[in-house]
């Protein structure tokens, strides 16, 4: 990533104290939301019946998109419904803060996004009332890093942008004005 590009997400960041204190009337710049972190997920519990490797390999593809190693999940109860036991690894989770975090959503937002198939927009109804957004990616195939030769599997990914919002309608200004493209009404 650019020195350039990384710079642009932290000034929009920054900048999000004086386009929002207009609006919600913030007297301190600390009152302003900030990106907290960058949480992307992969749930492998139905692939694992059928693949051990599976893991192993999610694993590997997450720790190229993110540039850090991830965490195998365990089931922290049993489902009978899902055919799972409590301590089950049912999924593959990466926590990113700081300069991995700004790096991970400046590719995120200029490369990937763009190069999905009829993409949209994200929907404004995937901002929860905490202040955090939750979107899926179908393909993870969509990151510069995986190559043709590695389309074998393709799996989905779950990505949870954390804020300090305190409301539904700061974190989505926020997130318009960080650059997230929602899908027009």
């Amino acid at each position: 990533m650019s020195k350039s590009s990384f710079v642009g997400v932290v000034e929009k960041q920054k900048a999000s104290f004086e386009n929002l204190s207009k609006k919600f009337g913030y007297k301190n710049a600390m009152a302003a939301p900030k990106l907290v972190k960058v949480t992307v997920s992969v749930a492998t519990g139905s692939y694992i019946k059928r693949d051990r490797k599976f893991n192993e390999l999610v694993m590997d593809r997450l720790a190229k998109i993110t540039g850090q190693k991830p965490t195998l999940r365990k089931a922290k109860k049993a489902v009978a419904s899902f055919k799972t036991r409590q301590g089950d690894l049912i999924g593959v989770s990466v926590t990113l803060r700081g300069a991995r975090m700004f790096g991970f959503l400046d590719k995120l937002l200029n490369v990937a996004l763009p190069r999905t198939k009829d993409f949209r927009g994200i929907s404004k109804t995937s901002v929860d009332n905490i202040g955090n957004i939750t979107f899926g990616i179908k393909e993870h195939t969509i990151f510069p890093e995986i190559h043709d030769e590695e389309l074998k599997d393709v799996f989905g990914m779950a990505i949870t942008l954390g804020t300090t919002a305190k409301t539904k309608d700061e974190a989505t200004d926020f997130f318009e004005l960080i650059g997230i493209p929602f899908r027009k009404a």
